[in-house]
């Protein structure tokens, strides 16, 4: 196989939010491909009628592009081997299906919903086995027929060869060997007349010359059904190389239930794309060098499988949040102020609006940031107005409010007098003039400002917060504090 032999695909279904385990598989399939020149195709699934939407599909396609994920073929950018989206291949998966029934690899099923039902309820109590028991995989042609006349749904079945064994080649694992006896007699095409996943699934990869299909592992159950479709219709299989699945920190499968999964939940928390990325990329492979912040490009330079580990990576929030911090503090104040203003800020605040304000703000904030949702949490004092103040952290402890107010009084008469520049180094000086004429001690006093101008026990540093801030606002909030103190 040549470099350009190499073809590779994610195939999302849209039925939902995009999935943070759809970016990861698809960044290995990506990184895979460019390693060796390949391609990297996106399929969009749409089979399941009652839950796809276009909707969906443009939330995946747009979140996945958000992240930094680029394809060289796909339902919004074409190629050679399209349809990309499975709903408009239907004529293609009937006549692969008509090819199995000719050939006794399948067989149509008309069992009804409830037959099924008493099926499985006897198998359950009688605790053997759920699946198919073959009633329909023996009747003849006429018998079929005249059932479809009558009415009844028809669906294909694949005919599994009761005897035997299929054995799994995955390119990360030991051959994994399956008594045929074990594998149910797997629906190919619905009554509705799409397929299911499995007879798509290998058919497409096939006609779209998917040289290596690199899925989750919760596949490898799915892959001995997979195979005896390429055998019955003749193929040589792609090379099966089944990921290790995200984990939770207590080591279970990734689920909404215990860590948000939604690559839009991400956007709107403020992470970086990039740094998202490049926390997926360390989930379970490593750099050669092992360090743990590198772009996409990096990471395809030194791409290999051979520094991948099949032990459950865990998607750990926390180690999120560290690269995105680091990522953050890369960014030069201007380039902060773009993501800010671009992703997070409010058109509602017009302050926010002035990209010297937001850059005014950022050298005291971005050492402290995780995210750029952060911004809002840590700034909003800056453009909050008025605050919202507890009297309880205004006031000192073994003082009151009356002489925690008059004092604030005299703080604000003596910064309305201060003729110099309102700027950190100049203020500081004015209030350390001040001070040397209350009785009041440094802590307590400087505790009270810092409540007064920010709403808050802990922030930036005071004065650089107050240069930002403006005088207008800094005095106004002195007049609100006192008032909250004299209510």
């Amino acid at each position: 196989m040549t470099q350009q032999d190499v073809r590779v695909r994610i195939a999302p279904s849209p039925t939902g939010a995009p999935h943070v385990g759809t970016a990861y598989i698809g960044l290995f399939n990506l990184a895979f491909a460019r390693a060796h020149g390949g391609k990297f195709v996106i399929r969009i699934e749409d089979t399941d009628r009652a839950r796809s939407s276009q909707r969906s599909e443009d939330a995946i396609l747009r979140s996945l592009r958000w992240i930094g994920l680029e394809w060289d073929e796909g339902p919004d950018v074409g190629g050679p081997h399209g349809p990309y989206r499975q709903s408009e291949r239907l004529h293609i998966y009937h006549e692969h299906v008509d090819q199995l029934i000719a050939e006794g690899a399948a067989y149509r099923c008309v069992c009804t919903p409830e037959r099924l039902d008493a099926m499985r309820q006897q198998q359950r109590e009688a605790k053997q086995p759920v699946r198919y028991d073959g009633h329909c995989r023996d009747a003849s042609a006429a018998e079929i027929e005249a059932a479809i006349a009558q009415g009844l749904p028809a669906v294909v079945r694949m005919k599994v060869p009761p005897d035997g064994v299929t054995v799994v080649h995955d390119a990360f694992r030991d051959p994994i060997t399956i008594e045929n006896s074990q594998i149910d007699d797997q629906i190919l095409l619905k009554s509705d007349g799409y397929p299911t996943y499995h007879l798509a699934a290998v058919v497409d990869d096939h006609l779209m010359g998917i040289s290596h299909v690199i899925r989750a592992e919760e596949w490898i159950s799915s892959t001995p059904k997979h195979l005896m479709l390429y055998e019955a219709f003749g193929w040589t299989p792609p090379v099966m190389m089944h990921m290790p699945l995200l984990r939770n920190t207590d080591k279970s499968k990734i689920s909404k239930r215990k860590n948000p999964v939604s690559l839009e939940y991400y956007e709107r928390q403020g992470y970086l794309p990039e740094a998202l990325l490049n926390f997926l990329g360390l989930m379970g492979w490593s750099m050669p060098d092992e360090r743990e912040i590198f772009t996409l490009d990096e990471m395809t330079e030194a791409f290999t499988f051979d520094r991948l580990s099949l032990g459950g990576p865990v998607f750990d929030l926390q180690k999120l949040d560290w690269i995105n911090g680091m990522y953050l503090r890369q960014l030069s104040p201007e380039a902060l102020a773009e993501r800010l203003q671009r992703q997070l800020i409010q058109p509602k605040v017009d302050r926010l609006s002035d990209p010297d304000f937001v850059q005014q703000m950022i050298p005291l904030l971005q050492e402290r940031l995780h995210t750029l949702g952060d911004f809002h949490t840590m700034a909003s004092y800056f453009y909050d107005t008025p605050l919202a103040y507890d009297v309880d952290q205004l006031v000192p402890k073994g003082k009151k409010s009356r002489e925690t107010a008059k004092i604030l009084t005299e703080v604000s008469e003596h910064f309305q007098r201060h003729e110099g520049a309102w700027a950190d180094a100049e203020l500081e000086d004015a209030m350390r003039s001040y001070i040397e004429r209350t009785k009041w001690d440094n802590r307590s006093l400087f505790m009270t400002l810092r409540v007064a101008i920010t709403g808050r026990t802990a922030s930036p540093p005071l004065f650089a917060t107050m240069e930002v801030l403006g005088r207008e606002t800094c005095l106004a909030r002195f007049e609100d504090a006192i008032a909250a103190l004299q209510r």
